[in-house]
């Protein structure tokens, strides 16, 4: 990694994971294979402050460490890459243990449970979808019907998140993750 740590992907460790080499892969990584509109790539970077945005935005209010969570749900991208769920399942094999305990590394790493409670992971499932139909109509070419047969109606509206639907520039995707981030970083809630 950039940061000079050496991580094992088939047994990663959380002390060799850093939120600056997450936050620089992340804004490299492109959503949608990069068949996206837009003078740039739209990131899984942005993609994450969206699903973290659309999760907050869920009833009952989440807890800062959900919010955290839902910022970290696709942090194994950094150095796996994005990749659709139909692939991942076809491809089969070693994948998915893989990802599962990169994911474990990462969220132990940032003072989060290996494991998440059934209820915030359903609700960050419920905000990563919301966020697969807006990007799906606001920047892959998705109709809206076709968006709904896939992923669901939103029970958010697309205007209220449009401003995270701006493709942008790697530095600056890379520097909102890392602000938004440190906002939710800290210890765990005590309410």
């Amino acid at each position: 990694m950039l940061s000079g740590r050496r991580l094992d992907l088939i047994d990663p460790s959380p002390f060799d994971v850093e939120i600056a080499d997450i936050a620089h892969g992340l804004a490299r990584v492109a959503r949608w294979n990069g068949q996206t509109k837009g003078p740039e790539i739209f990131s899984v970077a942005q993609h994450s402050l969206l699903v973290e945005a659309l999760f907050g935005a869920l009833r009952p209010a989440p807890s800062r460490q959900g919010r955290l969570a839902a910022l970290l749900h696709d942090a194994p991208e950094y150095v796996i890459g994005d990749m659709i769920s139909p692939f991942k399942a076809a491809i089969g094999g070693n994948y998915r243990p893989i990802e599962v305990r990169l994911q474990q590394a990462i969220r132990i790493r940032f003072g989060l449970p290996a494991e998440l409670t059934e209820d915030v992971g359903r609700r960050i499932k419920a905000a990563d979808r919301i966020s697969a139909f807006f990007e799906a109509t606001a920047l892959a070419g998705f109709g809206a019907a076709e968006a709904r047969k896939l992923f669901g109606e939103p029970e958010l509206r697309l205007h209220d998140f449009a401003s995270f639907l701006e493709p942008a520039r790697p530095a600056d995707a890379e520097a909102r993750f890392l602000a938004r981030f440190a906002e939710l970083d800290g210890p765990p809630d005590t309410t």
